[in-house]
């Protein structure tokens, strides 16, 4: 009788402890829909693009990479200068596994699982696996490895904010994803709260995708990526309705005989591309103003786009182009409202804002040119 109430005490705080462990732990719905119970304690963490380890460093303080065990090679190969910034700060981020390249195709599971993670940090469509790549989370999910989805590349401008809640609840960082989150919404506002109240008339713009990536023209932004913030800024992309999807061509033809009243390039161009991609517009960390000014210039000056109104009358500008898988992309929605509506936003100072954002939530100085036009911007007015 004394062995079986033993045993039935050592099974009833056995219970109680699991019951405990599982309390502890935190689930949260992911951006895909998904409820996800989070281990209570993550060491491990493999991220699904490298270009989240900028977001991560919002959450992370100190140092972002501490928890990371594996990520695919996007940074370096796709924002090589940004990519250098962390590895000059973080040396140790240049020794961290690689689980494929720049596409979800080239995601090995088997190396994923071989780096034993507790969580996989996941987004929900660009260059690694989405929720549509069910084997690999069948696999993942028998080796015991929780994914979680997040998103601020199809969706910024909903689902970034979203998207901190979910990382800051996964990787006990709920505080700084608040004060993350307050800033993000308070400049955001400053935007959308007075373009609903003036109403501005929207100006036609042409949002060129990777300029100079491909001899051809013209390849638009649409109905994603960054196109999403030029919508919030107050812009018609001239795009929208032709295009289908998030990106897509615009025949050289249709360009000039619809001519947009405002042109905007996104850059892929780095400081080291000048002389070995001229027609790439350059801009990000390292970049000064005169290079990116140039580099404007030039790309405007090819062949057939050179004809656009547009650029005769200097409304033409350029911005960084992996704003659209920042979770600082509201900077983006203050420049293009400043370019849009230069009248109405006089005062505002996205050069300022993402100073804040640098100063606030990143372990690395501001240091580059973020966005450019062909004539100076207006004097503010205060």
């Amino acid at each position: 009788m004394m062995k079986k109430n033993l045993l039935n005490l050592l099974l009833g705080c056995l219970g109680l402890l699991f019951a405990t462990m599982l309390a502890a732990q935190e689930v949260v719905t992911d951006l895909a829909g998904r409820s996800v119970r989070i281990p209570a304690r993550v060491e491990r963490i493999l991220l699904g693009e490298g270009r989240l380890i900028p977001t991560l460093a919002i959450l992370e303080r100190g140092d972002p990479i501490r928890r990371v065990v594996g990520m695919p090679g996007d940074f370096e190969q796709l924002d090589p200068a940004g990519y250098a910034q962390y590895a000059t700060r973080f040396p140790a981020l240049r020794q961290i596994p690689r689980t494929g390249r720049t596409t979800a195709e080239s995601f090995s599971v088997e190396k994923a699982i071989s780096l034993k993670p507790d969580l996989a940090i996941f987004g929900l469509g660009g260059h690694g696996p989405s929720p549509k790549d069910l084997e690999t989370l069948a696999r993942l999910n028998a080796a015991g490895i929780v994914v979680v989805f997040v998103d601020i590349r199809q969706e910024p401008l909903l689902n970034t904010v979203p998207s901190m809640e979910v990382l800051g609840r996964a990787l006990g960082r709920r505080k700084e994803a608040t004060e993350f989150i307050t800033e993000y919404q308070k400049q955001l506002a400053r935007v959308t709260e007075r373009l609903a109240s003036a109403k501005p008339r929207a100006p036609t713009v042409f949002l060129e995708n990777r300029v100079g990536l491909s001899e051809e023209c013209c390849d638009a932004m649409s109905n994603g990526l960054l196109g999403r913030l030029l919508d919030a800024a107050g812009g018609r992309n001239m795009a929208s309705g032709v295009v289908q999807g998030a990106f897509g061509n615009l025949s050289l033809e249709y360009l000039l005989s619809h001519p947009p009243e405002v042109y905007i390039g996104t850059a892929i161009g780095a400081r080291d591309s000048v002389t070995r991609t001229p027609t790439r517009v350059v801009l990000g960390a390292g970049v000064d103003a005169a290079t990116a000014r140039d580099s404007l210039v030039r790309a405007t000056q090819r062949r057939g786009i050179a004809h656009l109104p547009t650029f005769k009358q200097g409304r033409a500008h350029a911005i960084w182009h992996h704003f659209y898988t920042s979770p600082f992309n509201v900077v983006a929605v203050q420049v293009f409202a400043k370019w849009l509506h230069p009248e109405l936003f006089a005062d505002l100072d996205p050069q300022a804002t993402l100073r804040t954002f640098y100063q606030r939530f990143q372990p690395i100085p501001l240091d580059g040119q973020y966005w450019t036009s062909l004539t100076p911007a207006p004097v503010a007015t205060r």
